[in-house]
Parts: structure tokens; C-alpha cells; sequence
């Protein structure tokens, strides 16, 4: 799977997360509404989504293939390992370098870390 959408497949993809499953009539009505799509554009659109297996379209029902918050965990973990080798304090580092954490993300993650040290 591709981790990495344009803002339209985005944009796209966030209304059909919101609306599953939709019959890509009822998209097709949405895009026009909120984009100006024609119809061939939205079904080029949600091409491009099912060629990154994100989404299926089965006798014109649209369902994801991973939800929102799987494909965000997903992207966020390939960008880890694709920038700091995997590291996740090395990312942490690197977040936190010119920002001062708030004392409830401090909390945040002890918690965080703590429910995976008791794992």
C-alpha cells in the first residue's frame, strides 16, 4: 500500500471514511456538490484510491479497505522508518527539538510508555 495521497485523494478519501459504505452514486453526487466533479472525475479519483488499496468499490458500494486511523498509523510508521531508520525516540527527538512539550502530553506518553513496558 502507498502511504502517501495528494490532498484531492485526501480530501476524497476523508468523505468516503465519513460516509461508509457510500454507492458511488451518492459519491458521485457529493463531489459534484463539494468539488465541481464531473462523474468521470470522481470515478478517476476513486481509481486512484483503489490502486493504493485503500478502497473497494463492489456493485457500486464503496467500502475502505483500512480505516482512517489504521492508514494514518500506517503512513505515520513508514514515515519513522523512512526518515529516522525506525527510531522512535530518534523522531521524538527531532519533534521535540524546538518545542517544549505540554506537561499533558509529558503524561501522555509515560502513560504510553508504561502500558507497553506492562505489555
Amino acid at each position: 500500500m502507498k502511504y502517501k495521497l495528494t490532498k484531492t485523494e485526501e480530501r476524497l478519501a476523508n468523505i468516503i471514511w465519513a460516509k461508509e459504505p457510500i454507492s458511488s452514486p451518492e459519491l458521485v453526487k457529493i463531489c459534484n456538490r463539494e468539488f465541481k466533479w464531473k462523474k468521470s472525475t470522481t470515478y478517476t479519483m476513486l481509481r486512484r484510491l483503489e490502486d493504493k488499496r485503500i478502497f473497494i468499490n463492489e456493485k457500486s458500494i464503496i467500502k475502505s479497505l483500512i480505516d482512517r486511523e489504521g492508514f494514518y498509523a500506517a503512513r505515520s510508521q513508514a514515515f519513522v522508518h523512512e526518515v529516522f531508520e525506525g527510531s522512535l525516540p530518534g523522531f521524538l527527538t527531532a519533534f521535540t527539538r524546538n518545542r517544549k512539550l505540554r506537561p499533558k502530553e509529558i503524561e501522555d506518553l509515560q502513560k504510553l510508555i508504561d502500558r507497553h513496558r506492562e505489555g
